[in-house]
């Protein structure tokens, strides 16, 4: 497999999509907050004296997918256009996150799916850290992504 992220030089570079066409792209990323059973039942309680840390959590990690490009260096600025956060639970000491983003473009949204995840897991931490310290974020991974030359992704369970 070649990396289209290098150039002759074998130095980084951002990869040159003008003659790629436009498609539909979505992509969906995860990840988990592991944490004591206690600080679960305060989030869903909303005993949180920072706010209500779901609601919190839910913009920054839409806020994060529309400025991926800003935090991973080789990332194409995308107009996305649509990105939505959801959260459940075990209903003991995981909080589960979950995003899928879209848009019409000449590159996928992998990243920006995950950088939603990732920022929406930070925002719990800092929301809660009070309460704890050692909550665990991760894993983070790829749940699916859709369109483009390398056609369509669905991670295996």
């Amino acid at each position: 497999m070649e990396f289209s992220h290098f150039n002759e030089q074998g130095r980084a570079r951002m990869v040159d999509v003008s003659d790629k066409e436009v498609t539909k792209r979505s992509a969906a990323a995860k990840s988990k907050v592991t944490m004591d059973p206690g600080t679960l039942e305060a989030i869903k309680a909303g005993r949180i004296s920072k706010g209500d840390v779901l609601a919190v959590a839910q913009v920054a990690g839409i806020m994060a997918a529309k400025q991926t490009s800003a935090w991973i260096p080789m990332c194409h600025p995308l107009p996305l256009t649509g990105i939505d956060i959801a959260f459940s639970d075990n209903s003991k000491d995981e909080l589960y996150i979950e995003a899928t983003v879209k848009t019409a473009g000449k590159t996928g949204v992998e990243m920006e799916a995950l950088t939603a995840v990732s920022a929406a897991a930070l925002t719990v931490y800092d929301m809660c850290k009070a309460l704890q310290k050692d909550m665990v974020i991760g894993p983070t991974m790829l749940v699916s992504k859709s369109g483009g030359k390398n056609g369509d992704y669905v991670l295996e369970a």
